[in-house]
């Protein structure tokens, strides 16, 4: 059986016209760079970058049992967001490992969550699955509408011409539900997945372009650039941020994964607690930062040694832009977890020395909340 055709985003026309090497990732059409990565990862560092996430879920909830529904399904307590609020939550399956990583919006109206896209028609599944007798309905947004990310420590002064709400008091990990170019609708959040200030917005997908071009050319004195997968991989790995199916998956518990914070075992019965429970007594292993000797990248998968013995592999690496050296993620024993500790990995068959570092590998030079510290 032929490969399903990758779905196209609305902005996809746009980046074949500009130069965006298109790849297929999770199903869709996406632009992986469109200069160097490097180039682009430095203009979201120093400046401002655009991204089309428009392959990201968006998914809708409505009815008087939304909230039940939504913390039936996820780890963290959706109970306690205040109306436009935003939580880092997780879904889980019954062993406790991870179906997704999701962001649950609390509007004014019902609830939202953006889940990867990799992982939509589990997401959309699971809850299903879950309805029970719910009063409340799902819709699946997706293709209806678009997903732009500015990012960077001009995207405030980039946005905020175009946008007709005050966005610098939108604190961390909130939304505006306001208009853009005076008259599209946009959900516009305080969220991001580079390290850096950054906002997210949501609008139709037949505004999408118009909007696109308005933002690039509201950021063309702080020398914006459309940015593609490559350089969003790479500054939200400097950010110390997982990505599902490297640092989180199925087979990773979330307490091993760095993320336990946000399973909260009071909150009552939910899919996959008595799991998560005994996952939160006996990790089993750690998710840590190394710094390599070399400049050699470790890819997914390197083994891990500590004492001879190996005590873990690669989730993630890469040569940082910013910080000039090779770093990874590693999930590893315990053992072998404290910063400092000296351990050896293999590259393509190769040792290579190490050490433990501390995660984020990067944190902005700003006295604002860490991007790597997502609100609970």
């Amino acid at each position: 059986m032929a490969d399903a055709t990758p779905l196209k985003t609305p902005l996809f026309d746009w980046h074949q016209a500009h130069g965006g090497r298109m790849v297929d990732f999770a199903g869709w059409s996406m632009p992986v760079q469109y200069t160097s990565i490097v180039e682009e990862h430095r203009a979201v560092r120093r400046g401002v970058g655009l991204f089309d996430i428009s392959h990201m879920g968006r998914l809708a909830f409505e009815g008087a049992g939304a909230l039940g529904w939504i913390d039936r399904v996820t780890t963290n307590d959706a109970s306690k967001l205040q109306p436009n609020q935003i939580q880092y939550s997780l879904m889980a399956n019954d062993l406790g490992g991870l179906i997704d990583d999701i962001l649950v919006y609390r509007l004014d109206k019902g609830y939202y969550v953006v889940c990867n896209a990799s992982n939509r028609a589990a997401v959309v599944a699971q809850f299903q699955e879950h309805l029970e007798d719910a009063k409340a309905k799902l819709t699946d947004r997706t293709l209806e509408t678009a997903m732009i990310a500015v990012q960077g420590p001009s995207a405030l002064a980039t946005l905020q011409p175009l946008y007709d709400l005050p966005l610098d008091t939108l604190k961390y990990y909130h939304v505006a539900m306001g208009k853009v170019l005076g008259s599209v609708q946009a959900m516009v959040s305080r969220t991001g997945y580079t390290g850096e200030v950054g906002f997210e917005l949501i609008v139709a997908a037949a505004e999408a372009e118009r909007v696109w071009e308005a933002l690039l050319a509201s950021g063309a004195s702080f020398g914006i650039l459309p940015c593609g997968l490559g350089a969003r991989d790479t500054l939200r790995f400097e950010a110390g941020m997982p990505l599902y199916g490297h640092e989180l998956s199925a087979t990773i518990n979330p307490f091993a994964a760095g993320v336990g914070w946000a399973v909260k075992l009071d909150k009552g019965d939910f899919v996959g607690s008595e799991a998560l429970k005994q996952h939160q007594a006996s990790p089993g292993a750690a998710r840590v930062g190394l710094r390599l000797g070399g400049k050699r990248i470790a890819r997914q998968g390197c083994t891990v040694s500590f004492q001879d013995r190996m005590v873990g592999a690669v989730t993630s690496g890469t040569f940082s832009p910013t910080l000039d050296a090779s770093l990874a993620m590693a999930l590893v024993d315990p053992e072998a977890s404290a910063p400092g500790t000296s351990v050896v990995v293999d590259v393509r068959g190769k040792p290579e020395a190490a050490t433990v570092v501390a995660l984020p590998f990067y944190k902005r030079p700003k006295a604002e909340p860490s991007a790597a510290a997502v609100p609970s």
